[in-house]
């Protein structure tokens, strides 16, 4: 067990200069002589044969476009959370959380027209299938995640008691486009994605391990490997990676960058807590090759890589970013209010993880959504809430623990930015946590930290940033929509998420058409999908941006409003495409929708 301890703040920026000269094998060249005169300009060449001046060419390294040809809608909102791509059948396999079942889309007739009117049509048909409700006599909880190789499928199943250990079953025949049920392999605590290495050889699977409602129960998140054997089979048991080694760092790992919040030191319900660092690491998100996985700790700030040859594992702390270095909206005013500001940073937070290598180096990209705790049990009222250990009573609930506070509600140290902030009072309703900014624990803060980066966010090897989108999201939202930007994900209410983490960047992929690599990073709330050229990571560039959604004031999702809550993307290149164009797959849980954007470039 390894803890790095290699960390940077600020963005690397890569200046490289260099001059080449020649040499020549035949003797010295004598000195150069004197320009001769310029001649005469030449005559404009004829137009062409339709009598029109040509058009100017387009960077080809840029150009790209995203228009939606394709989707499908699951039956019922709050579905189509994960979605997976099956090449050999052309199938789109999507979670339906809502009825605990997975869809089955066929995707052979995708055409290569844009939709005429994709908010309110459709024209992706499917089938599905149900998951037990139970497997070895435990009962479960609704599917969270799949993952799809070849004819084998694995569905992330928690326990029905969520700290307990859960289930990832495996179905077969997918190239029969007919899955049956196949095994079933015990894993952690509230298994919350699962995905293959690319050569299919394991499964691994991200066990967030939450702690029960008044968390008097906490589980320690891990990381379950499980090798695909020969017969195509997985094996009976799986490994378990752990963070046991790191207990007793956490003051190391807050040095890094990272955050730990719980409820440590208080008695809830009888019981004193006391929550390890193995118990307070909870992993989101995984991305892999054949022998690393890079697995995102969203709540601490970090991530993980773990070594898939011996199961070691080293944790790498990311930090803040300075707003006063970039732009933000931290008012819901209802308009566009962009502004920097000194004592505010920003937590990582990222939810998704992704990879592409640049000579032969590797990359990380996260999406930097940003995420606190909040934990609520029941409670008869405020009086037995309060005896309970709760910190208050909320709408018949009893609060166990929460780091979200506001600007307004935090105590400043006398003389710091953050004191100066306070005095205008205009982000005071900013969401921040109480994590991170009082170092001496005096419950006085030197700075707020909000949650997320609002951006993506690319990194190198040793945890050092080579490229932040720092506000691009925001901006180039608002630029294109006004005050409708940063809107909720199921009511149309412009500016309504400014003060609590904007756009909320959730999703990310990588895909490769011809010689350049594009990152695909979609933002939960607003719904848009931003594309960016990162061939180059220290040569970025922006180079699209699409949504499908009416922002009309007032609608809802009831109204049928286009597709919200983009919560997975997968790329599909064109030689795995019926259509022969790539394609970009988007899972769209509130909206219960699939959509499929194709992808065309200059």
């Amino acid at each position: 067990m390894a803890t790095h301890n290699k960390f940077k703040y600020g963005i690397l920026a890569l200046l490289v200069s260099a001059t080449l000269a020649g040499c020549g094998l035949d003797g010295d060249d004598g000195e150069a002589g004197d320009p001769g005169a310029q001649g005469p300009q030449g005559e404009q060449g004829e137009p062409g044969a339709d009598g029109q001046d040509g058009q100017d060419g387009q960077d080809a390294s840029l150009g790209v476009q995203l228009d939606l040809v394709a989707r499908s809608f699951l039956g019922a909102l709050n579905a189509a959370e994960i979605v997976q791509y099956h090449a050999a059948t052309q199938t789109i396999y999507a979670t339906n959380g809502n009825g605990n079942r997975i869809a089955v889309i066929d995707a052979t007739t995708i055409p290569t027209e844009a939709m005429d009117d994709p908010i309110n049509t459709t024209n992706l048909n499917g089938t599905g299938f149900e998951l037990p409700a139970e497997v070895d006599g435990v009962a479960l909880g609704s599917v969270t995640s799949i993952a799809v190789y070849g004819d084998l499928m694995a569905v992330a199943m928690p326990a029905a008691t969520k700290t307990d250990n859960g289930y990832v079953l495996f179905y077969n025949g997918l190239d029969a486009i007919a899955p049956v049920f196949l095994d079933s392999v015990e894993v952690g605590a509230m298994p919350d994605m699962v995905t293959f290495t690319p050569d299919g050889g394991k499964v691994l699977v991200a066990n967030e391990g939450e702690p029960s409602d008044d968390y008097t129960v906490d589980p320690e998140g891990s990381v379950s490997v499980i090798d695909i054997l020969a017969s195509n089979e997985p094996a009976e048991a799986a490994a378990s990676v752990t963070f046991e080694g790191l207990n007793g760092t956490e003051a190391e790992l807050m040095a890094q960058g990272m955050m730990f919040p719980n409820p440590s030191g208080r008695t809830i319900n009888g019981v004193e807590i006391a929550t390890t660092v193995a118990q307070d690491l909870e992993p989101e998100y995984i991305s892999a090759s054949n022998d690393t996985a890079y697995v995102t700790l969203q709540e601490n700030n970090g991530v993980a890589i773990i070594d898939l040859e011996d199961l070691t594992v080293e944790v790498i702390g990311l930090g803040v970013k300075n707003w006063s270095e970039f732009a933000i909206d931290a008012q819901e005013n209802g308009a566009v209010s962009f502004d920097t500001y000194e004592g505010l940073y920003g937590v990582y937070q990222p939810d998704a993880i992704s990879y592409y290598s640049w000579k032969d180096a590797t990359f990380l990209i996260t999406a930097n959504e940003g995420d606190a705790r909040e934990y609520m049990f029941s409670a008869a009222d405020e009086t037995a809430c309060a005896d309970a250990g709760g910190l208050a009573f909320v709408d018949g609930d009893c609060l166990a623990y929460t780091d979200e506070t506001t600007i307004g509600d935090l105590t400043a140290e006398s003389g710091t930015a953050l004191a100066e902030l306070k005095v205008s009072g205009d982000i005071d309703d900013l969401r921040v946590t109480t994590a991170m900014g009082d170092a001496d624990g005096d419950a006085e803060y030197d700075a707020a930290y909000a949650y997320g980066g609002r951006s993506f966010t690319i990194w190198d090897q040793n945890g050092m940033v080579v490229f932040d989108s720092g506000d691009d999201l925001e901006r180039i939202s608002a630029s294109v929509h006004g005050n409708q930007f940063n809107n909720d994900d199921a009511v149309n209410e412009g500016d309504s998420r400014s003060e609590n983490k904007g756009p909320e960047p959730e999703a990310v992929t990588v895909g490769t058409i011809g010689n350049r690599t594009y990152a695909f990073v979609a933002t939960e709330r607003m719904g848009g999908i931003f594309v960016y050229d990162i061939t180059n990571p220290y040569d970025v560039k922006f180079a699209d941006y699409a949504i499908n959604r009416n922002l009309t004031e007032g609608l809802s999702v009831n109204d049928v409003i286009g597709d919200l809550a983009p919560e997975s993307l997968v790329f599909v290149s064109a030689e795995n495409s019926a259509s022969g164009m790539p394609l970009l797959i988007v899972g769209n849980e509130i909206s219960g929708t699939v959509s499929v954007w194709q992808i065309s470039t200059n």
